[in-house]
């Protein structure tokens, strides 16, 4: 409990400097907790039945729903306070940083970020293009309990440049720019190295 508390106060913290940061602050760390907690097997759609029986929020679903796909949440400042709060993340002094992608193969066709990616991995029973989000993705490797474990930090959707071009990819009704995966490790990591000042950074990936 007093980890969750040292995580979610200043996490809440950040969202004073915006117009509606109190309301929108105890939504987002009890959002948080609603989804660790095992109060059903389904944690999306019933996400909001959790807040209201669980927590006692009184919310408007429609409301809700809003602020989860809002592109006005404080995600910039969120994500270093919570590498801040990592306890003694280097390695004999260094900043071990692991990078590679994966795909998320869905079944809506209105899902962000879709579209059907070459699968290297899949055998022979499966597609080799399915329906699936590419992402870039970026995490710390760190020694817990005797372990390597890998903690993520951060990633990006990667869209396929005939799908940017087509001007199928848009966000909030403006179409975004095609940029390589290597562009995205390098904003990445750029950013993460900004959070961590002054440590030297080991990037470990594959080919």
């Amino acid at each position: 409990m007093f980890i969750l508390r040292n995580i979610l106060i200043p996490l809440q913290d950040e969202f004073k400097y915006s117009r509606k940061g109190s309301e929108r602050g105890v939504w987002f760390i009890y959002t948080l907790l609603a989804v660790i907690t095992h109060f059903t097997s389904s944690r999306t759609s019933n996400l909001i039945r959790c807040l209201q029986t669980l927590f006692g929020l009184t919310l408007c679903p429609h409301r809700f729903y809003t602020f989860m796909a809002s592109p006005k949440l404080p995600w910039e400042r969120l994500w270093p306070v919570l590498w801040s709060l990592i306890p003694t993340p280097t390695v004999n002094g260094r900043l071990l940083l692991a990078l590679d992608d994966y795909i998320n193969p869905k079944t809506g066709k209105k899902i962000f970020g879709c579209a059907s990616v070459f699968d290297h991995a899949a055998k022979i029973n499966q597609a080799k293009y399915p329906w699936a989000q590419n992402i870039v993705s970026i995490g710390l490797l760190k020694i817990v309990k005797g372990r390597w474990a890998w903690l993520p930090l951060a990633f990006r959707f990667y869209h396929m440049k005939k799908t940017v071009l087509a001007g199928n990819v848009k966000i909030n009704h403006k179409s975004v720019p095609f940029r390589t995966k290597f562009e995205q490790a390098v904003e990445m990591i750029s950013y993460i190295a900004i959070a961590f000042h002054g440590t030297p950074v080991l990037i470990v990936t594959d080919s």
